[in-house]
């Protein structure tokens, strides 16, 4: 059986921190979305096209012509005129059934495994409030119609963005939507039209990474998933280090005397912490970060350097990142409401009543700096010593 990932998205609304990678390339804990989602797929197909476009090189020398028992292909769409384009892009590869998922979303082989058992089918997940997502709208056990964000709650189901076809679809023409585009779910409707799109409903993970704060949340969902402690045995760790519930350390990795590591933690390869860090509830770090903070539910990436005073929360620091000294990331609003921040000129409500700051790669912050919350700082950018950011660094 083959496989079809759309990955040729350039991702504008996780900005910053996809400004110069694909977003399939963000690494979740340990591994990128593209290795978490093929690891999914190996023993169920044999043959992964994965559709590539925006900085397209960088998947491609990634992952070469293999993973595992898996042979990869690469398509590009070239024009991004939507997921129905990218999969026609890949129809001239396609032999026969199918499955098709989004690159970066995560799912679990569970639900791709119950989905593929059938002829046509599609992914859904139960949500208390279907006016967010596309809604799915079912009847005597089979997709009826669906509506892109309703303004009522008209179903319990929300699209999951995982599919089971074969190359008979192509011979459905799809027309243009009002932005231009072709899209993957009028296949969908399409075959609902004529009673044959089944649909499964998520048992294992769905976790969708459309804004900033969902990547934060993908990790610390991973991290929720690890039941016990794994510290490799080349793992150093000084005296007076304290450690409290799941901690998971990657080799090579020093923990320095005086540092409290309050789990779940996640913490990578090749790592200095401490002395006298404080690693708090739902911190990931990922390898060859240098750090004193006082850090909570927070992703450090590759290279990150934060010593010396700083408070990093709710927050996303990109690789190679330097965090100077003093520098605090304000992540509370006085009213206690929810936090806002912009993407693409809107204001988005991001439903989180703490968050903080989303900085993207080789940004070097100044002592003291202080981000308000739900600012964004693209790569490369800086800060004077003592700044308050109160507004996006673009």
């Amino acid at each position: 059986m083959q496989a079809v990932i759309l990955a040729a998205g350039k991702s504008t609304r996780t900005y910053p921190l996809t400004v110069n990678r694909p977003k399939p390339l963000l690494k979740v804990l340990d591994r990128t979305m593209l290795e978490h989602n093929l690891d999914q797929l190996d023993g169920l197909v044999d043959e992964v096209i994965i559709v590539v476009g925006f900085r397209k090189e960088m998947i491609i020398e990634r992952f070469g012509q293999a993973y595992k028992d898996m042979k990869l292909l690469y398509v590009e769409q070239r024009q991004q005129l939507g997921t129905g384009h990218a999969l026609q892009e890949a129809q001239h590869f396609l032999k026969d059934k199918f499955i098709v998922i989004n690159g970066d979303d995560l799912y679990s082989k569970r639900d791709l495994a119950a989905l593929i058992e059938s002829d046509y089918a599609l992914l859904v997940r139960e949500v208390e409030d279907v006016t967010r997502f596309g809604a799915v709208v079912v009847e005597d056990n089979k997709v009826k119609r669906l509506v892109e964000k309703p303004d009522t709650n008209i179903s319990k189901y929300a699209n999951a963005g995982a599919y089971v076809f074969d190359t008979d679809i192509f011979r459905i023409e799809l027309k243009k939507t009002e932005r231009g585009e072709f899209e993957i779910t009028d296949y969908v409707s399409e075959l609902a039209r004529m009673g044959k799109m089944d649909f499964e409903v998520v048992k294992g993970r769905w976790l969708s990474v459309g804004y900033p704060w969902n990547y934060l949340e993908a990790n610390v969902a991973l991290l929720h998933e690890i039941e016990d402690n794994r510290i490799d045995k080349s793992v150093e760790i000084e005296d007076n280090v304290t450690m409290k519930g799941v901690v998971v350390i990657g080799k090579n990795t020093v923990i320095k005397s005086g540092t409290y590591i309050e789990g779940p933690v996640f913490i990578g390869e090749g790592c200095e912490i401490g002395p006298n860090a404080y690693l708090r509830k739902d911190t990931i770090i990922m390898d060859g970060v240098r750090t004193r903070a006082e850090i909570v539910d927070s992703v450090l990436m590759d290279g990150v350097t934060a010593k010396h005073n700083c408070y990093i929360g709710h927050s996303v620091i990109g690789d190679n990142t330097n965090v100077a000294a003093g520098t605090i990331t304000a992540d509370y609003r006085h009213d206690g409401q929810s936090n806002t921040t912009l993407i693409k000129g809107l204001k988005i409500d991001t439903g989180r009543r703490k968050l903080g700051a989303f900085i993207g790669e080789d940004v070097r912050l100044g002592i003291g700096t202080l981000i308000f919350p739900g600012r964004k700082i693209w790569p490369g950018k800086t800060t004077l010593p003592g700044e308050v950011v109160k507004e996006d660094k673009v």
